[in-house]
C-alpha cells in the first residue's frame, strides 16, 4: 500500500471507530472471495482488530463465522497478509467455537512457514490448543523452544508461559528444552538484511539475547515451589554460565531480592553474587543491583555502602535516564537514612543545574534530606528558582522535603513557610495545593511558635481558594488552634468572610469554627459570636442554619464544659463500624415500629489522633513504590495508616459475616488476627487460617487451596480440638466442593469463656479425594471417592488475638497514665542464629499491637527497645516496652507491659510463642 493510500485510509477512519456491522459482512465477502485480494483484506483486517482492541465484541455465531473466514486467508501466501491472519485469530479465539479446526493450517507455518510469520504462528498456536489438546504440538513446541532463530525461539518461550494455567505439566517436561535455550547462542539470519542501503551489514545487530530474558523467566515459573532449584538456578546463570543478556540479569537479580525477603537467612548466603553485578558494565544491572540492596534491610551497613558508591559513579554518567534513575534511588533512601548518602553531596550539587528538570528537582529534595542549617537558605533559593518549570508531581516531591527540613531544623521555619506561602500563591492543581497545607499543617503541630505565623498565611489563602476541601480543611484548623493565640480575634473576620462569601459546606465548616471561639471564656468574644451565629439563621442552607442554631442553643447555657463535648469534642465514631451497624439495624429491625432502639454505645470511639489515622490516605506521588514505602516506613503517617487499613479490614470481615446467619447472630466482630499459615506454600493444600473474636465465641476461619491438577476435594473440614476445654465447640461450616486449583473457607465455632484465655487448637484437615477428567475438568458422579486425613500445624490462641493495634501520639504520656506493670525475661535462643529484627516483626505480629516511636526498625545489632500500644477487645489501654539484648547467651528479652487491666497486662507480659 503506498503512503498516499494508506494517509487516505487513515484520514477517512480517524476519530470514531468504523461501523461493527459493515466491517463484519465486508469481512465475510472479501475473505470468501476468489481470488483473494491480499490488499484489500489487510485494510478489512485492520479494521476488525481496531474494532477488536477498542473493546468491541461479537455474538459466538458471528465471531465463529468471521474465525472460519479469516483462515480461508491461509490460501494466499502474502507474509504482511499472514501476519494480520494470525493477530484476527488471536482476538477470535475467545468469541468463537471450534477453533481448533486452524490447528493444522497453523502446524504447517511452524514446521515450514516463511520465518516473517512463523513467530506469529507460535504465538497464535497457544491460544488455539488446550490441556487436552496440546500434546498434539508438543514436539512441535520444544523444536521451537531451541529454534536457532531468536525471534522463533522467544515466541515459544513466551507462549509456554501463557499455557501454565492450563497444561502446566505438560510445559513441566519442557525444563530441558527452556534450559537449552538459555545457554544456546542465537544470532539473527543475516541474509535478510545483507544489503541494507544506509547502515551496511557490520551496522545491524547479530542478538540481542532476549530469549534469555524469556527463558530465565519460564523457568523460574517451572521452579517457584522448590528453593534449592532456584538456588542452583542462580548459581548456573551468575557464575557456571554467566547471562549475557541485561534484562535477564536484572530479572535474576530480582528473583534473587524475592528469596531473601521471603528468607532473610539467604543474605549472606546470596552476597557474594552482588559485587559483580555493582560493577557490571550494563548500567540497569547495576541499578538493579543497588536497588535491592538498598531496599532490604538484611544487608551490612558497609555492604550498602557499596551500593550507594556505585549509584556515587553512576550520578555523573552522561545518559540522562541513568543519572534520574541513581538519583531516584538515593531520594528514597534519603527519607529512611539520611546519613548514608552524605558521601553523594558533592555530586548531587552538581547535578543541581542539570538540563533535565526531573533529575535537578530529585537532587536538590534529596540535598534538603541530607542538608545541614547553614546551606538551608541556599537550597531553598535555588529551588524557588525553577518550580515554575516542573511539573505537579515534582512540585509535591519537593513540598515533602520542604516540611522533613523544616521538622528538622525547627529555627528555619520562617524561611520554610516564606517558601511554602509563595509556592502556594501559584497555580496547581488539588494534590499540590493540598501537600502545601499539609507542610504547613505539620510545622504548626510540630514547631508550636511558627503558630500565628502560619495561620495568617493559611487565612491569606481562604480568601482566594478554589477547593472546597481545603477550605474546609483550613477552617477547621483555625477553629481549633486560633482560639489558642495571643489576639484570636484576628482569625474571626476571615473565617466570617466564609460565611458571607462561600457555598453551603464552606459555610457550615465556619459556623463550627467561630463557635470554637466562644468557648475560650471571654465574654466580649462570646458576645460577638452570638451575633454573628444569629446572622447565620437566616441562612439559605438548612445545614449552615442548623449548626448556628445548635451553636447558640449550646452556648446559652451556663455548663460549658457540655458545649465544649458537642462543639469541640475530645473523641469520634468510628465511622466504617457505625455505617455498618446501622446498616444491619435498618435491616434486621422491625421496620414498623423499631421497637428497641439503635444503641449508640456500641460503637467504638477513637481519639482525635486515632481520627486522623482512620482518616489518612497515603500520598500517591510519583515516588510511591515497594521501595519507597520501605524508606518511609517509619513515619507517623505510615504508622497511623495502619490503623486505617486494620479497621477497613475489619469491616470487610464484618460485611461477610452478615451473609452468614449463625455467625450474625454473634453481634458484633470485636477483632480479627493477622493471617496464619498453617502448612507450607509448597505443599498440594496450602492452609491459613484467621481468628475472628467475637463477645462471648471465637470463629476460626479456616482458608484452604487445593493445588492439585487432578484430584478434586469433596466434603472439606477441620476437625478442630482445644488444648483448653472451656473452648466448646458450637457448629462447624464445611466446604461442599474444592476443585482444581480454587479456594474456599471453612468456619468453626467456639463458645470462648470471660476474659483472655490463651489456648492452642489442634487441626486436621479431612476430605474425601476424587479424580477429575482431563477433558472435562468435572470428578464423575458414580465415583465414590477415597476419604482421607492431612495433618496441618496447630493455630495458637494467644493474647493479642484479644488486642487490637492503636495509634498514640505520645507514648510516654500513654505509659504514664496506665498503672497495673508486669516484668517478664525470657531467653529466646541462639544470637547467632536469632536476628533482633525477626524477633521485633515476630512480637509486633504475635502482641497485634502497633509499634510507637518507630521503634519497629532495628538499628543496632546488639540491642533494641521495641515499644508497642494497643487497646483490649474490652476497651482498656495497654502499652508494652520490651527490650531485646544480644550476649554471649543467647538473645535476651525483657517484656515490661502496663495496662488498665492487671489481669491482660499479666497475661501479655508472660506470654511468648
Amino acid at each position: 500500500m503506498s503512503t498516499h493510500t494508506y494517509k487516505k485510509f487513515e484520514d477517512i477512519d480517524s476519530g470514531t471507530l468504523p461501523d461493527k456491522m459493515t466491517v463484519y459482512q465486508e469481512c465475510l465477502q472479501a475473505f470468501n472471495a476468489s481470488p483473494i485480494q491480499a490488499k484489500r483484506c489487510r485494510l478489512l483486517l485492520s479494521r476488525l482488530l481496531r474494532l477488536l482492541y477498542a473493546g468491541e465484541t461479537f455474538p459466538k455465531t458471528e465471531a465463529t463465522n468471521l474465525f472460519f473466514s479469516t483462515s480461508k486467508l491461509f490460501h494466499h501466501n502474502d507474509g504482511s497478509l499472514r501476519q494480520l491472519v494470525y493477530l484476527a485469530i488471536k482476538e477470535l479465539c475467545s468469541l468463537s467455537d471450534d477453533i481448533l479446526m486452524a490447528t493444522a493450517s497453523i502446524m504447517k507455518d511452524i514446521q515450514g512457514g516463511d520465518i516473517l510469520y512463523k513467530p506469529n504462528a507460535v504465538r497464535t498456536l497457544a491460544r488455539v490448543l488446550d490441556g487436552s489438546t496440546i500434546h498434539a504440538a508438543e514436539r512441535a513446541m520444544k523444536n521451537c523452544v531451541v529454534d536457532k532463530n531468536p525471534n522463533v525461539s522467544s515466541a515459544a518461550l513466551v507462549s509456554s508461559y501463557h499455557l501454565l494455567p492450563v497444561a502446566k505439566d505438560v510445559v513441566r517436561r519442557w525444563t530441558n528444552e527452556t534450559q537449552e535455550a538459555i545457554t544456546s547462542n542465537k544470532v539473527f539470519p543475516q541474509t535478510q538484511y545483507a544489503m541494507h542501503e544506509h547502515y551496511g551489514v557490520n551496522k545491524l545487530l547479530t542478538a540481542t539475547y532476549t530469549y534469555q530474558y524469556h527463558a530465565l523467566g519460564l523457568l523460574y515459573h517451572l521452579r517457584d515451589h522448590d528453593k534449592m532449584a532456584l538456588m542452583k538456578m542462580i548459581q548456573q546463570f551468575n557464575t557456571q554460565q554467566p547471562l549475557k543478556s541485561s534484562l535477564a540479569t536484572v530479572q535474576l537479580i530480582r528473583y534473587v531480592g524475592k528469596l531473601i525477603e521471603e528468607d532473610s537467612h539467604l543474605t549472606q548466603t546470596l552476597w557474594p553474587f552482588f559485587p559483580g553485578w555493582l560493577k557490571n558494565k550494563s548500567d540497569m544491572v547495576e541499578l538493579e543491583a543497588s536497588r535491592t540492596i538498598l531496599s532490604l534491610p538484611k544487608f551490612l551497613p558497609e555492604q550498602q555502602m557499596q551500593a550507594i558508591n556505585t549509584l556515587q559513579t553512576l550520578l555523573s554518567v552522561p545518559r540522562t535516564v541513568t543519572r534520574f534513575a541513581a538519583v531516584r534511588i538515593l531520594n528514597k533512601i534519603a527519607m529512611k537514612s539520611p546519613e548514608k548518602i552524605m558521601v553523594c553531596n558533592l555530586e548531587l550539587e552538581s547535578l543541581i543545574n542539570d538540563s533535565n528538570r526531573s533529575v535537578s528537582t530529585y537532587a536538590i529534595t534529596t540535598l534538603l534530606k541530607t542538608g545541614n542549617s547553614e546551606n538551608v537558605d541556599r537550597l531553598v533559593k535555588t529551588i524557588s528558582g525553577f518550580m515554575d518549570d516542573i511539573s505537579d508531581e515534582f512540585k509535591i516531591i519537593v513540598i515533602d522535603a520542604i516540611r522533613t527540613l523544616s521538622l528538622k531544623f525547627p529555627d528555619k521555619h520562617k524561611s520554610m513557610l516564606n517558601f511554602l506561602n509563595d509556592v502556594l500563591r501559584d497555580e496547581g492543581g488539588f494534590n499540590f495545593k493540598n501537600s502545601i497545607i499539609e507542610a504547613i499543617f505539620d510545622i504548626i503541630k510540630f514547631i508550636p511558635k511558627s503558630r500565628e505565623l502560619a495561620l495568617e498565611m493559611l487565612c491569606e489563602f481562604i480568601e482566594d481558594c478554589e477547593y472546597t476541601e481545603l477550605a474546609v480543611r483550613v477552617l477547621h484548623l483555625l477553629g481549633d488552634e486560633g482560639p489558642k493565640t495571643s489576639n484570636p480575634t484576628l482569625y474571626i473576620r476571615h473565617i466570617y468572610n466564609r460565611v458571607v462569601l462561600e457555598n453551603s459546606i464552606v459555610r457550615s465548616s465556619a459556623v463550627i469554627a467561630l463557635s470554637k471561639f466562644a468557648l475560650i471564656g471571654d465574654q466580649s468574644i462570646t458576645k460577638s459570636i452570638k451575633i454573628l451565629l444569629k446572622r447565620c439563621l437566616q441562612d439559605v442552607d438548612d445545614e449552615v442554619r442548623d449548626r448556628a442554631a445548635l451553636s447558640l442553643k449550646l452556648l446559652s447555657t451556663k455548663d460549658i464544659e457540655q458545649a465544649k463535648s458537642f462543639i469541640a469534642p475530645t473523641f469520634k465514631y468510628s465511622l466504617p463500624i457505625l455505617e455498618q451497624q446501622l446498616a444491619l439495624y435498618v435491616s434486621n429491625a422491625d421496620k414498623e415500629t423499631f421497637v428497641h432502639p439503635f444503641d449508640i454505645k456500641a460503637i467504638p470511639t477513637m481519639t482525635e489522633e486515632e481520627a486522623k489515622a482512620a482518616e489518612f490516605k497515603e500520598k500517591t506521588t510519583i515516588y510511591e513504590e515497594p521501595v519507597a514505602q520501605a524508606a518511609d516506613n517509619s513515619s507517623e503517617e505510615e504508622k497511623v495508616s495502619e490503623s486505617a487499613r486494620h479497621t477497613l479490614l475489619q469491616q470487610q470481615y464484618a460485611q461477610e459475616f452478615a451473609a452468614i446467619p449463625e455467625i450474625a447472630a454473634y453481634g458484633q466482630l470485636l477483632h480479627s488476627s493477622s493471617v496464619v499459615e498453617l502448612t507450607e506454600k509448597e505443599t498440594e493444600f496450602v492452609v491459613t487460617a484467621v481468628k475472628h473474636i467475637f463477645e462471648s465465641h471465637v470463629v476460626i476461619q479456616y482458608d484452604v487451596k487445593n493445588t492439585l491438577s487432578e484430584i478434586q476435594l469433596e466434603d472439606v473440614s477441620v476437625v478442630a480440638q482445644p488444648e483448653n476445654e472451656e473452648y466448646t465447640e458450637e457448629f462447624l461450616m464445611p466446604i461442599d466442593v474444592l476443585k482444581i486449583n480454587s479456594s474456599g473457607s471453612i468456619y468453626v465455632s467456639f463458645n470462648r469463656p470471660e476474659g483472655t484465655v490463651p489456648t492452642s487448637i489442634a487441626n486436621t484437615l479431612s476430605y474425601t479425594t476424587k479424580d477429575v477428567d482431563p477433558a472435562t475438568g468435572e470428578a464423575a458422579e458414580d465415583e465414590e471417592g477415597f476419604p482421607d486425613e492431612y495433618q496441618i500445624e496447630d493455630l495458637p490462641v494467644v493474647p493479642g488475638d484479644f488486642i487490637v493495634p492503636a495509634f498514640t501520639g505520645n507514648f510516654t504520656h500513654a505509659w504514664d497514665e496506665l498503672e497495673h506493670e508486669n516484668v517478664a525475661v525470657f531467653n529466646l535462643g541462639d544470637a547467632a542464629t536469632t536476628d533482633l529484627q525477626d524477633v521485633v516483626t515476630k512480637l509486633i505480629k504475635t502482641m497485634s499491637m502497633m509499634p510507637a516511636e518507630s521503634t519497629d526498625l532495628v538499628t543496632s545489632s546488639s540491642s533494641h527497645t521495641l515499644k508497642l500500644f494497643g487497646k483490649s477487645i474490652g476497651g482498656d489501654k495497654v502499652a508494652a516496652i520490651v527490650r531485646l539484648a544480644s550476649s554471649s547467651k543467647g538473645v535476651m528479652m525483657k517484656s515490661q507491659v502496663r495496662s488498665s487491666d492487671d489481669e491482660l497486662s499479666q497475661m501479655v507480659a508472660n506470654y511468648i510463642e
